[in-house]
């Protein structure tokens, strides 16, 4: 709250902000005192935003306790409707699936977040159901690290200064330096391979996906079950039809943007 911010700032916006992200999976329901806790926010201000945000329809309330609502979706449909990427993955994805009977996904970065965009699945290896607009710490996910061993060295030092490294499945314990030495690793070889750091029995495989320039804009995976392969065979078996996969993903992209362009061209 006593950062400084640009002119510009409008800080009650990022406290509407704020009180919408107080939500999520482990908590789908607060309290106006939760909700204000949660935000840093005082009960009276909480309880403004959360009465305009009900108000807006983004928010329910029994009187007591407050969640979101379905409205709140179309917040983020917003952008997911704005992307060429999530319409022309799928199809390259549902014939990745139908190839190797592996799950198959599209993550961009948001933050210290993947968020997957596009997603076709063969069975559910998971505890927790994964559909588009699912976050997952990037640090700890093969398509995470792709996307932030694709960043500029400048970003990457921004995000290794202010994430959190918590261990989640098996205790995997991750410093800056260790994580810096694996995405230098990832560069190199162009894929990240993770077993089961994110959840207990998930293997999972990434490759990048880059925009005409070479950048890094999003990344593409194949997870399975630790059960169904090992390491080994999930870089034998896996890797190739996954490489293959992206590039036809990119080539598409390409030519979207070309003619995207030339529209533009045109129409000026």
């Amino acid at each position: 709250m006593t950062e400084e911010r640009a002119p510009h700032f409008v800080q009650s916006l990022d406290r509407g902000l704020a009180v919408i992200r107080a939500f999520d999976g482990d908590a789908p329901e607060l309290t106006l005192s939760e909700v204000a806790r949660r935000t840093g926010l005082t009960r009276a201000a909480a309880r403004r935003f959360l009465l305009t945000l009900v108000d807006l329809r983004y928010v329910a309330t029994d009187g007591k306790a407050f969640c979101l609502t379905p409205g709140i979706l179309r917040l983020g449909y917003a952008y997911l409707s704005s992307l060429s990427l999530p319409e022309i993955a799928e199809p390259h994805l549902e014939r990745l699936v139908a190839r190797v009977r592996e799950s198959s996904s599209v993550s961009v970065l948001d933050g210290e977040d993947v968020v997957y965009v596009a997603r076709v699945p063969v069975s559910r290896i998971m505890t927790v159901a994964i559909n588009v607009g699912t976050r997952f710490p990037a640090y700890a996910t093969s398509m995470g690290r792709v996307l932030l061993a694709g960043l500029s060295d400048r970003d990457l030092d921004a995000f290794l200064a202010t994430a959190r490294l918590d261990p989640l499945a098996r205790g995997v314990v991750w410093s800056p330096a260790k994580l810096r030495a694996e995405l230098d690793r990832v560069r190199g070889q162009g894929h990240a391979l993770v077993d089961q750091e994110l959840e207990e029995g998930l293997r999972s495989l990434a490759v990048p996906l880059r925009d005409r320039g070479g950048t890094v804009i999003a990344a593409a995976n194949l997870s399975t079950h630790a059960s169904r392969r090992t390491i080994e065979a999930m870089r034998e078996d896996l890797l190739a039809p996954l490489l293959a996969t992206a590039a036809d993903i990119e080539a598409d992209l390409w030519a979207v943007t070309t003619d995207h362009a030339r529209a533009a061209r045109a129409g000026g």
